[in-house]
């Protein structure tokens, strides 16, 4: 799995016009998911994403979790993150997992992040839509559960 950490003061995400999914100050997370992924691999990047402290305190220093702002989440779902440009111009995609495999476990991950009592919004899988966000900083990470020791 592999995820795109925005620190947002809000985003959200429309489909066919409509937003379906709207948070304030706390994380957007794009996740890409390839074929051997599991569901532990969820879990320990659900663990790592949430845990992050990244929001500054008192003294200007990133010290603060999720947590303790009061932060929301919300997560899309982007094959995009798998994509190969190695060759030619047109990136081939086919190191992104299908549907099948895919959706339940972003479904997974999502659930493992409630679970935590953290409040989550979420895009449509598969769906064309639109991502906006004022980004916090700006600070992104890419975690990838490959660097993670699983």
């Amino acid at each position: 799995m592999r995820a795109v950490l925005s620190r947002v003061k809000s985003a959200s995400v429309t489909v066919d016009g409509q937003v379906i999914g709207k948070i304030g100050q706390g994380f957007l997370i794009l996740l890409g998911i390839t074929h051997e992924d599991t569901e532990l691999q969820a879990a320990k990047l659900a663990d790592k994403l949430t845990g992050l402290r990244i929001f500054e305190d008192e003294d200007g220093k990133m010290n603060r979790g999720l947590e303790t702002v009061n932060g929301e989440i919300l997560v899309v779902s982007q094959f995009t993150l798998y994509g190969n440009c190695r060759k030619g111009r047109r990136p081939d995609f086919l190191a992104a997992a299908r549907p099948e495999v895919a959706i339940p476990l972003y479904e997974k991950f999502v659930q493992l992040i409630r679970d935590k009592g953290i409040h989550v919004e979420t895009g449509e899988f598969g769906a064309e839509m639109m991502v906006e966000s004022i980004n916090d900083g700006p600070l992104t990470l890419i975690v990838d559960t490959n660097d993670l020791n699983i």
